[in-house]
C-alpha cells in the first residue's frame, strides 16, 4: 500500500487516544505538541499522562472505550493491545470516516505516523509504509545527528523574511531568486556560532536594495 504524505493542522481539533500506557503517552504528547484537543480513554494512565491531566492539558475519560466515544473526534489513535477494543474502534472510526491509526496494526489504519525529527517548525519525516518501523527509527536517528537546532532557527529567520518579501511588490520570479540567495551555504554554521554580524551582512547584501531594511527587527527577534 502506498500512503500519501500530508501535514495536518490539528490546532484545537478533537483527537481521541484509546489506551493509557506508554504508547498512548507518546501518541498523546505528539498530539499535544501540535495544539490538538486531546481526550484519553482508559481506566489507568501513565504518570506522565496523569500529570498532563492534572495540568488540564488532556481530558481523561476514566473507563474502557465504549461505542459512541468517537462521535466528535477528528482523529483517533488506538494504542491498546486488546484486539477486541481495536476492532470496535476500527469499526466505529470506519463507519464515521474518521482518521484512524491503530498502533502496530497497519491493516486497521487509514494513516500511519512517520518517524519524525523536529527542529522548531522544521519537521523531517521518514516512512517505510509500515514495512519496517525499525529502519524508519534508524534513519530518524541519523537525521537527528545531521540536522541540529540551528535548522529550527533558520526556519524562523526565513519565516520572518517571507512576508516582507512577498508584500514588497516584486515579481514571483524575483521572489524565488531572493529566497534562493538568502540560503547561504554558511548560514547554519553562522547560526551555530551565533555569528549575527555575518548573518546580517549577508541578508543586507541580498535584500537592502530590493526591499529596504524593515525586516531587520524581525530577524533580530529570532535571536533575542
Amino acid at each position: 500500500m502506498s500512503f500519501y504524505p500530508i501535514c495536518l493542522d490539528l490546532e484545537a481539533k478533537p483527537c481521541v487516544v484509546v489506551g493509557g500506557g506508554r504508547v498512548a503517552e507518546r501518541k498523546a504528547l505528539g498530539l499535544l505538541s501540535c495544539s490538538a484537543q486531546v481526550s484519553v480513554i482508559s481506566p489507568a494512565l501513565t504518570e506522565e499522562l496523569q500529570l498532563q491531566h492534572a495540568e488540564g492539558n488532556i481530558q481523561w475519560i476514566d473507563r474502557e472505550y465504549r461505542q459512541g466515544d468517537l462521535a466528535q473526534a477528528f482523529l483517533v489513535i488506538a494504542a491498546t493491545n486488546d484486539e477486541e477494543t481495536q476492532k470496535q474502534v476500527y469499526e466505529e472510526a470506519a463507519g464515521n470516516n474518521l482518521l484512524l491509526n491503530v498502533a502496530d496494526v497497519p491493516q486497521r489504519c487509514n494513516f500511519i505516523l512517520p518517524a519524525t525529527v523536529r527542529r522548531g517548525d522544521l519537521a523531517i519525516s521518514v516512512s517505510t509504509a509500515g514495512k519496517s518501523p525499525a529502519l524508519a527509527r534508524k534513519l530518524r536517528m541519523e537525521l537527528e545527528k545531521r540536522f541540529g537546532p540551528e535548522y529550527g532557527i533558520l526556519v524562523d529567520i526565513m519565516g520572518a523574511l517571507r512576508p516582507e518579501i512577498l508584500t514588497s511588490g516584486l515579481s514571483q520570479q524575483e521572489n524565488e531568486q531572493l529566497f534562493k540567495q538568502l540560503l547561504h551555504d554558511d548560514m547554519e554554521e553562522w547560526i551555530k556560532t551565533k555569528n549575527l554580524d555575518s548573518i546580517e551582512k549577508h541578508l543586507c547584501a541580498v535584500l537592502k536594495d530590493r526591499i529596504g531594511d524593515d525586516w531587520l527587527p524581525g530577524v533580530r527577534a529570532v535571536f533575542f
